[in-house]
């Protein structure tokens, strides 16, 4: 599917909305998925070295069926910025692939570097690492998160393109 969106030409558009509104977030993120532009509504996770809600999302359907047809959704994982643990890996990026996520955004880390690569989903990261998380099954889903310092909140809608990603509270274009 052709996306037909630019995040510069959404950031002259909306340069001057409130911040609650239309946002940037930090050009931090490194991509590691095989879609480079992708955009979709947000589902949250904040988690802290452990990715047992990263996999239960990715897990699930990645998109709602509407009567104006599909919508794609993207995973923000807040990870707290942690370069000590990898939040997804290849395993993960494959069910994310599968089941019709658009994007994974983790302000954290990835392994398998390799085999995301070739996953067709949008994947950002802060950096890879191939220390595996623990599994104990704490966190939250669907809560506002900060990434990076920018607010994201569930609902919300993410657009990633290689000039960066943007936020907005509602759908554009």
């Amino acid at each position: 599917m052709k996306l037909h969106f630019a995040c510069c030409d959404l950031c002259d558009a909306h340069k001057n909305d409130s911040p609650s509104a239309f946002r940037a977030l930090p050009p931090s993120f490194r991509d590691y998925g095989a879609r480079r532009v992708f955009c979709g509504q947000v589902t949250t996770v904040k988690c802290f070295e452990d990715n047992s809600l990263v996999k239960a999302a990715v897990d699930s359907c990645g998109f709602v069926e509407t009567p104006e047809g599909r919508v794609a959704k993207v995973l923000v994982v807040a990870g707290a910025g942690s370069l000590q643990r990898a939040l997804l890996g290849g395993n993960l990026g494959a069910a994310a692939a599968k089941n019709g996520w658009a994007g994974v955004v983790i302000d954290g880390c990835v392994r398998d570097v390799a085999e995301l690569a070739v996953q067709d989903v949008g994947i950002r990261a802060l950096a890879s690492m191939p220390m595996p998380t623990e599994k104990k099954n704490q966190g939250l889903k669907d809560v506002p998160v900060q990434i990076q310092g920018v607010w994201v909140n569930p609902g919300d809608w993410l657009y990633a393109d290689a000039d960066g990603m943007v936020v907005s509270d509602r759908k554009l274009g």
